[in-house]
């Protein structure tokens, strides 16, 4: 008889948490959230990251995804509404909902996730534009040089908060 081989299954945890008000008062405020990635994948370079990124980011990134995989459905993105009734907090805490399903999904599609500007989104702090050298191989660094540099520096093995909801 035949042991069947035991395969460990893959998993990604990815959280959108702790939204911040950057530039709070001026014209250009704007909101960033915090990434945290947790995962035993092969398909990431770093086991555990975690970085900031906003709204207008993630646009940018569900562009890419979208020109690169074909025909292949990318996940949507929370609306930007203009005309939100109710609290500033409350429009932010559901943005932060529909930012994490976004990414829920997009870490679950293999296609996407063969996209490398997705691991330099979500594994490193480079800029949307930084991002984009280094994906053409105009950057200082390769693409996993890049998230290898970030996770190295302490800014990505921050440990996950306590906070348990």
């Amino acid at each position: 008889r035949a042991q069947a081989a035991f395969v460990p299954q893959e998993l990604t945890t990815v959280r959108v948490q702790d939204p911040r008000v950057q530039n709070e008062g001026s014209w250009n405020s704007y909101v960033d959230y915090k990434i945290f990635l947790h995962t035993n994948s092969k398909a990431f370079t770093a086991k555990t990251s975690c970085v900031r990124r906003r709204y207008r980011e993630f646009v940018w990134l569900r562009r890419q995804l979208q020109k690169n995989a074909g025909l292949v459905p990318v996940p949507e993105l929370p609306g930007k509404s203009t005309f939100f009734v109710g609290s500033t907090d409350e429009f932010i805490e559901k943005r932060r909902q529909g930012l994490q399903q976004f990414l829920e999904r997009v870490v679950q599609n293999v296609v996407l996730l063969s996209d490398s500007r997705l691991h330099l989104f979500l594994q490193s702090q480079l800029s949307v534009p930084e991002i984009e050298a280094c994906v053409q191989g105009q950057g200082s660094q390769t693409v996993t040089e890049a998230i290898l540099h970030y996770a190295m520096s302490n800014c990505g093995w921050v440990q996950e908060e306590e906070s348990r909801p």
